[in-house]
């Protein structure tokens, strides 16, 4: 039974159909939040107790607002949504958050290619503009933002897989399967804890 002194969100992921997607859904569902999913196709996966699927996007601020529509707290994964299309990124950004500017919701953990912001070094000038531009967005917005760098990832990692992280019969994925599961954990200890607004955060284990 899930401990009636802490609250329960009701979170919206965008850019969850990734391995970290996957290993967020897990543990939020484990935790016993209830989760939408934000998706193009409400067939993508199958359901379960606590997950749901909403179609959207963040084409527009409009689309945004209808996508974060219900939810007390936004997770979006830009990586997930645009990888390595940093001008994508930017724009789908500025629809997040001009959309959710139109709501009460004020929670948002925003993970993408940030590493940049700590060491320009091997990134090019266009991925430090814009993460330069979504900071100063996200600085001059009312939100209660954390920004977390993208981890390293194995492709292909749905959320059964996170079910059971330790004796995987899949060769090479016992590690990967750890450290994914234990980034998505301090993910949600940051938002049940209300921490890192307004931070850079870079999670490593």
């Amino acid at each position: 039974m899930k401990n009636a002194e802490t609250p329960v969100f009701k979170l919206i992921l965008i850019g969850g159909l990734s391995s970290l997607g996957s290993a967020l859904m897990a543990e939020l569902l484990k935790r016993q939040h209830e989760v939408i999913a934000v998706v193009k196709d409400l067939n993508t996966l199958a359901p379960r107790p606590g997950l749901h699927f909403k179609i959207g996007g963040l084409n527009s601020a409009a689309q945004a607002e209808q996508s974060v529509a219900g939810g007390s707290a936004v997770v979006c994964l830009l990586a997930a949504l645009a990888a390595d299309d940093f001008a994508t990124q930017l724009r789908m950004s500025r629809a997040l958050v001009a959309g959710m500017s139109r709501t009460t919701i004020r929670r948002l953990v925003l993970v993408g290619d940030f590493s940049v912001l700590d060491n320009s070094e091997g990134h090019s000038e266009q991925q430090r503009a814009c993460a330069d531009q979504i900071v100063d967005l996200l600085q001059r917005s009312q939100l209660h933002w954390t920004l977390v760098n993208t981890p390293q990832q194995v492709a292909g990692l749905g959320i059964e897989h996170f079910r059971q992280t330790h004796g995987t019969l899949e060769p090479g994925l016992a590690e990967p399967l750890q450290r994914l599961a234990r980034v998505a954990a301090a993910m949600v200890d940051t938002l049940e804890l209300k921490l890192h607004h307004g931070e850079h955060v870079n999670f490593v284990f």
